[in-house]
């Protein structure tokens, strides 16, 4: 087998001098303090097994490969699913696709446009900044969550169409930013607002429906991207919007158009979803008494200063240096927690965490024994 060129080696061996070496784990049967399962519905054997029957009472074939939905690929159950979707979210439209990151890459790639401008979160995914380079827009950072530093950069730009884009839940630190206060500043200056939901779904509002509707802004927001791949446990993702802004993304969106369209199985797995995600209450409430347990136990054990304010399902400890993280994620491991640690550069050097994810399904037994385990570890 032919090796990869030289220069392609050498990047592998900076990684492994930095201790920053990225491989797949192995699955075990710890306690789960790391997946995005928030709500435990990709373990739910009634959803899998509701989601099976509705195919064969609705009498929809399950295709393996179909095509683009442009072309073969466009099964009734879309419709069925996209218009419940938009009617849960109070938006006008919704358009499906395969992954949060083809989401973002359609989105940035194709509705920006030459001589527009893009201000982004400084810690905005990397979904986002990957579709940001497929624009022909211009693009520049704010400081994280400084709407002050965001509202110079608009100042600097006259007369230009300028998108604003953030996360309501931050896939590293768990915070939120300050969305009233985003919203005065894009509507002062006319500017087209784009938050993605992927860690708010199923975390924040009555129903789980989402940071932006919680605070009841989403007539404000211009598109919003929720993925499906977290709190809801399956496969896909939707952004919502105007009616519109979805025929664009039908016409020019490149990773919505030029690939095979998610299966019936997989469509009609994000619909039942939504529908545990509107009756299933009980599981929303129990994540929050978690989320207030895991803050209620930093406080306890004086270790709220390590983390970053977070009232997600997101908790991040800090400790600086990939070796320093490393190691204590595996004494982590030995004890039964599954606890990641996030090094850098997928984080900045000297901001090396570990990221903890909380579920409904964790005890507070769990809670308080990993933290207790955490605070003998520093």
């Amino acid at each position: 087998m032919k090796k990869i060129p030289e220069h392609l080696s050498q990047k592998l061996e900076i990684r492994k001098e930095q201790n920053a070496l990225r491989t797949l784990p192995t699955l075990r049967r710890e306690v789960d303090f790391s997946s995005n399962d928030y709500l435990g519905f990709s373990q739910s054997e009634i959803i899998f097994n509701e989601t099976h029957q509705y195919l064969i009472t609705n009498e929809i074939i399950q295709n393996g490969a179909t095509g683009s939905r442009l072309i073969s690929g466009n099964h009734k159950l879309y419709k069925t699913t996209e218009e419940y979707i938009s009617r849960f979210h109070q938006s006008e439209a919704a358009l499906l696709f395969n992954s949060g990151y083809d989401a973002n890459l359609g989105f940035f790639g194709s509705v920006p446009q030459k001589g527009d401008l893009i201000l982004y979160d400084e810690l905005s995914h990397a979904s986002i900044r990957d579709g940001i380079q497929l624009s022909r827009a211009k693009a520049y950072k704010f400081n994280h969550n400084d709407f002050e530093d965001l509202e110079k950069l608009i100042l600097r730009n006259p007369n230009t169409v300028i998108y604003i884009v953030t996360e309501s839940v931050f896939s590293m630190d768990g915070d939120c930013p300050n969305l009233e206060e985003l919203i005065l500043v894009a509507t002062k200056h006319n500017c087209y607002v784009v938050i993605d939901e992927a860690h708010a779904l199923g975390v924040f509002g009555d129903k789980g429906e989402g940071y932006v509707q919680m605070l009841g802004l989403q007539d404000y927001v211009f598109a919003r991207i929720m993925t499906y791949g977290k709190g809801l446990g399956c496969h896909g993702a939707a952004i919502l919007g105007s009616q519109s802004l979805r025929d664009y993304l039908v016409n020019f969106a490149r990773s919505f158009i030029y690939t095979t369209g998610l299966s019936p199985h997989a469509v009609a797995s994000i619909l039942i979803a939504y529908g545990y995600l509107k009756q299933d209450s009980n599981s929303i409430l129990k994540l929050r008494k978690n989320i207030v347990s895991f803050n209620q136990q930093k406080n306890l054990l004086g270790l709220k200063p390590l983390f970053v304010r977070s009232k997600s399902a997101i908790q991040s400890a800090i400790i600086p240096g990939n070796e320093k993280v490393k190691a204590i994620a595996g004494q982590l491991q030995e004890k039964g927690f599954d606890v990641k640690a996030i090094l850098s550069p997928t984080v900045p050097e000297g901001q090396e965490r570990l990221r903890f994810c909380l579920h409904s399904y964790n005890s507070t037994q769990e809670i308080s024994a990993v933290m207790h385990c955490i605070y003998s570890l520093l």
